[in-house]
Order: structure tokens, then C-alpha cells, then sequence
């Protein structure tokens, strides 16, 4: 488990098919002697396992075809900068939100615009496209993991007319910086994971409705 703060930054080194996979290389001295091999880490919001490679700084992890069609990984090319977190252990404080790692699908972001004049200093304001499938997870002042870092939706927008949903968070100066949010432009791909609450509950809506059927309605009198 994570919680969505990320630790460092990595930057991709290798890209490599492998017969249905694909294995990514990941230059991380920041992480350097603090996995062991099958240790997962968080790579821009997808968890990964880690591969040893000759030296410490480096680690490989093989992206399966689940992998490469839901997340942003499969596309990144050598020299992209990736968003970098170990796992949280059991009994420490959960300083973002609950971050599984299990990407629900990929967002584009519409615009990444400070707030002030002050670039070294002034906070920021994200608005990212979401898919339809994922609109009914993301509520306003709710948690939500966008490339692996823990974020508040700070507002939602009317509901386009497929279904898609655009939606704002606040991005503070540490975060703007000590991410890869800095190296992102318009329109570029972001991984989004929802709140692990918003989905059971939207789940649990979806099946209270499963027997509201016509004929339940008929035998009870409706």
C-alpha cells in the first residue's frame, strides 16, 4: 500500500519488449539500498515489481499487457521523468490517502496554470480530463491519486455530453516541484487511481439498484 507522497523523482532509462511485455529500466539514486528484489514500488502511480539491475541506483520492472493498455507506462520513452514511492509499512502515519497502485484508467490534463506571479512561490491549479467510467468515483473535496501523487478535488465541471468529467485540484509549490508535474504540458497523459472508498461505494450503489427490477416492483405492491 502507498499514500500517494512521493519520495522522488526517477527517470526511465530503458524501454524493451519481451515478448508480451514490456521490461522499463529506471535510474532511482534517491531509492538506492532501500528495495531488494520483488519489492514493489510505485511508478507514477502504478505498482510495480522490482527487478535488480548490475548497480544500486537502477531497477527494472516488467510491465505486463494489463499494464501497457490502462496506465501511461507503455508510452513513456527514455528520459521521462516518473513519479517514485515505496511502500508505506503497516503502523505508519498515512500522511496522503490509501494509494493501492491499481491505476483505474488515464486522464489528459487540460491545463497547469499558476496562481500568482511568483513562480518560485505561487501554488498552482491542475485541471485534468477524466473518462466517463471513472466520473461517477471523483467528488468534490475527495482524495484522488493522479500519476501516483495524493491530491484533493478541489472542483468538479458539468459532465460532458459523453460522459467525461473535467474536474480541479490544487498543486502547493513543494508539490509542483519535488514531482514530475513541473516536466508535464498540456495535454499530456496522467494515470488516475480514485479513492479505494469512492469505488466500493459506488460499486455497493450499483448493486442496492440490481433487484429494483419491474417485477420486484409488481409482487410488492408498486
Amino acid at each position: 500500500m502507498f499514500t500517494g507522497l512521493i519520495e522522488a523523482t526517477g527517470t526511465i532509462v530503458a524501454r524493451t519488449p519481451t515478448g508480451g511485455a514490456v521490461r522499463l529500466v529506471v535510474a532511482a539514486p534517491a531509492l538506492a539500498g532501500r528495495w531488494r528484489a520483488g519489492d514493489s514500488i510505485a511508478v507514477s502511480g502504478v505498482c510495480l515489481t522490482a527487478i535488480p539491475q548490475p548497480d544500486a541506483e537502477h531497477f527494472a520492472a516488467d510491465l505486463a499487457q494489463e499494464t501497457l493498455q490502462r496506465t501511461t507506462l507503455g508510452a513513456l520513452a527514455p528520459g521521462a521523468i516518473v513519479n517514485l514511492e515505496l511502500p508505506t509499512p503497516a503502523g505508519s502515519p498515512l500522511g496522503g490517502h490509501v494509494v493501492q497502485g491499481h491505476v483505474d484508467g488515464v486522464g489528459y490534463i487540460e491545463s497547469l496554470v499558476p496562481l500568482h506571479e511568483d513562480i518560485e512561490r505561487t501554488d498552482w491549479r491542475l485541471t485534468v480530463e477524466a473518462p466517463a467510467a471513472l466520473a461517477p468515483q471523483i467528488v468534490a473535496q475527495g482524495s484522488i491519486a493522479l500519476d501516483g501523487i495524493s491530491l484533493t478535488v478541489a472542483r468538479l465541471h458539468a459532465l460532458h455530453p459523453d460522459g467525461s468529467l473535467r474536474f480541479e485540484v490544487a498543486i502547493i509549490p513543494h508539490t509542483y516541484k519535488a514531482t514530475h508535474l513541473h516536466t508535464l504540458q498540456a495535454h499530456a497523459p496522467v494515470n488516475i487511481e480514485t479513492d479505494v472508498l469512492a469505488k466500493y461505494a459506488a460499486q455497493r450503489s450499483l448493486q442496492q439498484h440490481d433487484w429494483l427490477t419491474p417485477e420486484y416492483l409488481l409482487a410488492n405492491g408498486y
